[in-house]
């Protein structure tokens, strides 16, 4: 990550650079980020969880701003940004809706890097100005049978004269039915494992893709989770945009940007309920004093920052280090891993610091801890991270022996 030399109260240290210091250009982009956060999504934050629609008017000031496809390069209509700066954007927006900056992720990590590098030059014109004007793509991968367990997906791609036939059900759709691009994950030809798993793109337009279902979640309302099924969806061949045969892997590998972008998600709602917390610490008078003296809620507050202080670290360093390209798997799943859980419980003790109005639905926390409950399921469950970090640790053979 870059760095740069800063002043310090201490005199011995004035002239020494500080380590994962942001560059006065990623502090002018979050404080923009942060003012359109409070202006304009803030506002808003609760009406959308309530009434549970897709924000259309915001995701239109967004791409106003630049914030979507940010990272897609200038010759298609983006800005060149590296995920880093996205990841700035993502969680400072996510200060103020969960559900806000989970459109800016998937505007920014997944679908685009997989584009930006597997893409045919076609493809990229075509689908990258979509993005930067306001399309948030949706990436298809889990079903009916099929989560965690991405490989073993059974949507099928069969070649059928000059076209690919589409075939299966897609389940936890994010974007369904708004998104106008999505990318599925297909077997081709019955080809077993993951070496038979491509990607095709895939338009709303297309008559064989149907939204079947959106269902009602507990938490991220607003964005709609989708079945989707395919029923002889016809694509032509320039529609594939990462072929069977070790396809999956380079799929996977476009996936950890997203995870990134969760990441930073759980960790901007953290913050945000860190700050009423310790706000309220010292508003709120109890026993003759504010609550904030008592040592029980001191060392709440310092936990809670200890916690944050490490996921965002953790954060920055995963997306810094990808550059313009991928992160770094287990850099990865560190990441999601930790912002995850101690999103989960930075929020429930900023509840609990609250009392009776951190449980009542006149603040905004409630919503908060159902919104960052899914980073622990979405994306790769905690269960399923520690696998991957652990098979990234120990001896292949040692590990596979370990978890049959």
């Amino acid at each position: 990550m870059p760095t740069q030399a800063v002043s310090s109260a201490s005199p011995e240290r004035a002239s020494q650079p500080r380590l994962f210091d942001l560059t006065p250009a990623h502090r002018e982009l979050k404080d923009k980020a942060r003012r359109f956060a409070e202006e304009v999504v803030a506002p808003r934050a609760a009406e959308i969880d309530q009434t549970d629609e897709y924000p259309h008017d915001i995701v239109r000031k967004l791409a106003e701003q630049g914030f979507m496809g940010m990272v897609v390069p200038e010759a298609y209509g983006g800005g060149g940004a590296s995920l880093l700066s996205a990841t700035l954007v993502v969680e400072e927006i996510a200060k103020a809706s969960a559900v806000v900056a989970r459109i800016v992720v998937d505007a920014n990590t997944a679908v685009p890097g997989a584009l930006i590098h597997y893409g045919t030059e076609s493809q990229k014109r075509r689908y990258l100005p979509w993005i930067v004007e306001g399309d948030k793509p949706a990436i298809a991968i889990t079903e009916p049978d099929t989560g965690s367990a991405a490989s073993e997906l059974e949507t099928s791609a069969k070649r059928d004269g000059d076209v690919y036939l589409l075939n299966g059900h897609k389940r936890w759709i994010s974007g369904g039915g708004v998104s106008r691009l999505y990318l599925i994950f297909a077997r081709f030809e019955d080809r077993p494992g993951a070496d038979g798993v491509g990607g095709v793109l895939v338009e709303s337009a297309n008559p064989g893709l149907k939204i079947d279902r959106v269902r009602k979640i507990m938490g991220l309302r607003g964005m709609p989770e989708a079945d989707v099924s395919l029923h002889d969806c016809r694509v032509l061949p320039d529609a594939i945009l990462v072929p069977p045969g070790g396809g999956f892997p380079k799929l996977m590998r476009a996936y950890n940007r997203q995870r990134v972008g969760a990441a930073a998600i759980a960790l901007g709602v953290a913050q945000a309920a860190f700050d009423q917390a310790l706000g309220y610490a010292q508003q709120r008078r109890q026993f003759g004093r504010y609550i904030g003296q008592f040592q029980g809620v001191q060392w709440m507050l310092a936990d809670m920052h200890v916690k944050l202080e490490a996921a965002r670290l953790l954060v920055y360093r995963a997306a810094g280090n990808a550059g313009d390209a991928f992160p770094d798997p287990t850099e990865t799943a560190v990441a999601k891993l930790v912002a995850a859980e101690d999103a989960i419980d930075v929020v429930n003790t900023a509840l609990q610091i609250h009392g009776a109005m951190g449980y009542s639905c006149d603040l905004p926390l409630e919503r908060m801890l159902r919104d960052v409950r899914m980073y622990a399921i979405g994306g790769g469950t905690t269960q399923v991270l520690r696998n991957l970090i652990a098979s990234r640790l120990l001896p292949k053979d040692l590990y596979k022996s370990a978890s049959r």
